[in-house]
């Protein structure tokens, strides 16, 4: 290897927001996480649905949903409303 161009690599510790913690060795200091094995859904068993930014409620509001008709039970779609221009 040639000498001084490659980055330090150092101990260093992972922290996730539910608080875990888990220390390696990279060449970032301070590694930050939002979900981890402790807290990830896949594998502590329970469902949980993160929705931060209120996503699911705008794409309704925007988009409207699907309804089920009286008639035969198909799905009705609803017109998208029109999109104003940034002129």
């Amino acid at each position: 290897m040639k000498a001084d161009i490659h980055p330090q690599y150092n101990e260093t510790t992972i922290v996730c927001t539910c608080g875990a913690t888990y220390p390696t060795r990279s060449t970032v200091s301070d590694l930050r996480v939002g979900i981890c094995a402790a807290c990830h859904p896949y594998y502590t068993g329970e469902q949980r649905f993160v929705d931060t930014a209120g996503r699911v409620e705008k794409f309704a509001q925007r988009y409207g949903g699907t309804s089920q008709s009286k008639s035969g039970g198909t799905a009705v779609r609803r017109k998208r409303p029109k999109l104003s221009s940034a002129s």
